[in-house]
């Protein structure tokens, strides 16, 4: 993406994709913008947005930077991680072999995702500290962006009810995230029972793992139907821009069949390998297309595993990907990946 002013406007700046469509900014709002063919004589129009916890905001935007008849769509990032080696309680967090230099914060997300219209984030675990969940909830509470926090608990852990109703008590907290180990070893023990809780208290789970993670997804799904599970970077699968292997996608298959599972589009351009990895929409497709085809616009959600992703490419080419591919199925369908199923799997609440 690049920014750019359209001529004559006196609007907020606007970004352009690899294939021209344009994104109305500011700090609010995303417009997608594919151009219709309609003339207006009107220079202003009124517009409504779904805002995180399903508040209705109201406004204006030059129509010559919503070209035409643009949808309005708002951007929840629900994959980031944040960093504070300067606490003393904080786990080493190595790049190169080195402990990061400096802090990684809210706000330095913010000065990168705000001006491409992203409106909120989600937290996702990054440590197996036990307070590291509480230093999440204290930044969320501290700032409006973050729409809510996915902890870690250990499910088999002997204290988990009681620390998964610690948590659970603070509206923010929306659920955990556990591994695709935890996963295989807890279908055969207490796992199920466990998780029991997390349907009573209103939370959902994340799974992170390799392309054989979504076959014990499938399994977990089928004896929870209430527990909401969304699966992470798509199973974290090697992208080469070829069709992806055929076990990966019969375990997407039946991790799929089941209502409550959603999957995070998210970690892409890590999973090509490459620095940088291409811009290009047309190598993601193939991946993109099976996940449509498997989940349907109502279970993919947007995420952007940063700041992971910097490895990978800068954050307006994560979300530039994507952008062009789900702007491509319409309106309703990019308004549901950036924003309205996020709402469904995490229980967003108002803020």
């Amino acid at each position: 993406m690049r920014k750019c002013q359209a001529q004559d406007s006196v609007g907020p700046p606007a970004v352009v994709s690899s294939r021209g469509q344009i994104f109305v900014t500011s700090e609010n709002t995303l417009a997608a913008s594919p151009d219709s063919g309609e003339k207006s004589s009107v220079q202003r129009r009124d517009f409504l947005l779904i805002g995180i916890g399903g508040i209705v905001i109201s406004g204006t935007v030059p129509l010559a930077l919503m070209a035409r008849e643009s949808p309005k769509i708002q951007v929840l990032d629900t994959h980031v991680h944040f960093f504070d080696e300067t606490r003393p309680t904080a786990p080493p967090r190595l790049k190169e072999g080195k402990p990061l230099p400096r802090p990684i914060l809210p706000d330095d997300l913010k000065k990168i995702a705000q001006p491409l219209g992203v409106v909120g984030a989600i937290i996702i675990e990054a440590s197996p500290l036990l307070e590291d969940n509480q230093w999440w909830l204290d930044l969320a509470a501290k700032d409006a962006f973050i729409a809510g926090v996915v902890g870690r608990l250990d499910p088999a852990a002997d204290d988990f009810e009681k620390n998964l109703r610690r948590f659970a008590g603070n509206p923010l907290f929306r659920g955990i995230r556990i591994s695709h180990n935890d996963v295989k070893t807890g279908l055969n023990g207490t796992l199920v029972d466990r998780l029991k809780l997390m349907v009573e208290l209103d939370l959902a789970l994340e799974v992170n793992g390799g392309p054989d993670m979504p076959a014990d997804v499938a399994i977990l799904a089928a004896k929870l139907p209430k527990l909401r599970i969304a699966i992470n970077h798509a199973a974290n699968l090697r992208i080469d821009g070829k069709e992806p292997p055929r076990k990966w996608r019969e375990g997407m298959e039946a991790a799929a069949k089941n209502p409550n599972v959603s999957c995070k589009v998210s970690a892409l351009v890590e999973q090509t390998g490459q620095k940088p990895a291409p811009r290009d929409v047309a190598y993601y497709r193939p991946v993109l297309d099976t996940l449509w085809t498997l989940f349907g616009e109502d279970r993919l959600i947007f995420g952007s595993n940063w700041p992971i992703s910097n490895g990978g490419a800068p954050y307006e080419t994560v979300l530039g990907i994507v952008s062009d591919y789900f702007t491509e199925k319409g309106e309703k369908a990019a308004a549901r990946f950036f924003l309205g199923n996020a709402q469904a799997v995490y229980g967003l609440r108002k803020r």
